[in-house]
């Protein structure tokens, strides 16, 4: 199999990702039988978790804290 593909490097010049084409990924999967992920639908979680804190300014607060 031929893939067409792109080596990405840093600034190093280190190779650090592939990037291949689509069909070319849609074949690859075809040929290891590679069966699609289920995506998870998070809206089941809304609502779950009772905060004390709006999440942003916990962030927030959070990364004021690394300076």
């Amino acid at each position: 199999m031929n893939i067409r593909k792109k080596i990405l490097t840093d600034e190093n010049n280190k190779p650090v990702a592939v990037q291949i084409d689509y069909d070319d990924w849609l074949e690859c999967e075809r040929l290891l039988n590679l069966k699609p992920i289920k995506a998870v639908d998070l809206a089941e979680f809304s609502g779950k978790i009772a905060l004390k804190e709006d999440p942003l300014e916990f962030q927030k607060r959070l990364r004021d804290e690394w300076s």
